[in-house]
């Protein structure tokens, strides 16, 4: 009996560093499942009107795994897997890959992080860090959400991307491989941002640029953006600026969200240049309501005259927390359309469908649960 008691004493260091061990890991499933109801105008070339159960509301349904381990000494490695799926029927969504976020990172809490993977790009970084994107308490990406389209599409493929905090000021660094034989630029993607914004405080600003190659020929498209936000009490005023500029080539860049065919459909290589100002009034009431009012104008410069076009576009959000995780909205957004931008993709990239008149009008209600 005493050698039993020996042994246990002799152990038990092991086995509270093993402990310990564990609880310097984690991995953590999150997801949000949002579901709403959607009306619109003009949802066909006859001028047709439809309701249908949306694929998400404020959000997109998604269900993800993200977890840290520590190394020690301020290092730790962390990894991020987010697939996105349709709540109507349970399937993932047909238009991304599977995992739509998948990446892997070391980090330390003196010189940054670098992360390796599919991930968000440094241009809608600097939207959400620098805080003036629309309905900021809403996660990426919302079903009308005009900036989305102009930022990129939110994701780029193959990146490698290197973050920077020091107090209040945030820096990014990403470069995307296009692995393409003898052209080792075609298909790439670099981009750079910074952003200001200090917690609490009522001022953030953010400036991005990003330059991505065609993948098949090396042609450019240029992209950049910089605005900045200001709150009071519980009143935010936000105001950007995003500017795209494709050359003549450009129809074809694998890394992104969007296929060759998706690009063509959606009118993005129609356009030479794209200018977009957005601006929002957001009001929070109490701890369970918030308000926003956003408003976005688009111009578009076509590669050739015929494809010329511009656009506004108006949105009311009112959304109402239930509990910590569950919440009920009801929006509005009305649109009109001119030249080449009636039918291209400056909703949102959560298959919100396109107006095919000048005019657009839709409204929707719905119920989200965050996990």
């Amino acid at each position: 009996m005493r050698k039993l008691s020996k042994w246990r004493f002799a152990l038990l260091p092991v086995a509270l560093a093993c402990q310990q061990a564990h609880a310097q890991s984690s991995v953590t499933l999150y997801g949000v499942v949002d579901e709403s109801i959607r009306y619109m105008t003009n949802a066909n070339k006859a001028g047709d009107s439809s309701v249908a159960l949306g694929n998400g509301g404020l959000t997109q349904s998604r269900w993800g795994l993200k977890g840290v381990e520590d190394l020690g000494g301020g290092w730790s490695t962390v990894f991020k897997l987010e697939n996105r799926f349709d709540i109507n029927n349970g399937q993932s969504d047909p238009t991304l890959p599977y995992f739509n976020e998948a990446q892997v990172g070391l980090r330390s809490s003196t010189y940054g992080q670098v992360i390796i993977g599919r991930q968000y790009n440094v241009m809608i970084e600097a939207v959400t860090v620098g805080g003036y994107g629309s309905n900021p308490w809403v996660p990426y990406d919302f079903s009308f959400q005009p900036e989305v389209t102009m930022t990129g599409g939110i994701w780029t493929s193959n990146q490698v991307q290197y973050q920077f905090k020091a107090h209040d000021l945030m820096v990014s660094a990403g470069y995307a491989f296009g692995g393409v034989a003898g052209h080792m630029s075609y298909g790439s993607e670099m981009g750079l941002a910074a952003a200001y914004a200090p917690v609490g405080g009522p001022v953030s600003l953010g400036a991005a640029y990003k330059e991505s190659k065609d993948s098949v020929n090396g042609s450019d498209s240029k992209s950049w953006t910089f605005g900045g936000s200001y709150t009071w009490d519980k009143t935010r005023f936000a105001l950007g600026y995003i500017v795209d500029q494709n050359a003549a080539g450009f129809s074809n860049f694998a890394n992104g969200p969007f296929t060759a065919a998706a690009l063509t459909a959606l009118k993005y290589t129609d356009c030479s240049k794209r200018r977009m100002i957005m601006g929002g009034v957001t009001q929070q009431v109490g701890n369970a309501w918030h308000f926003a009012a956003n408003a976005w104008r688009t111009l578009q410069d076509g590669k050739t005259q015929s494809k010329d076009g511009s656009a506004w576009q108006y949105q009311l959000v009112a959304d109402y927390n239930l509990s910590k995780r569950t919440d009920v909205y009801v929006e509005a957004d009305y649109s009109q359309y001119r030249g080449d931008l009636i039918g291209a993709q400056l909703q949102g990239v959560n298959g919100v469908g396109l107006a095919q008149k000048g005019t657009q009008v839709g409204a929707m209600a719905g119920l989200r649960h965050q996990f």
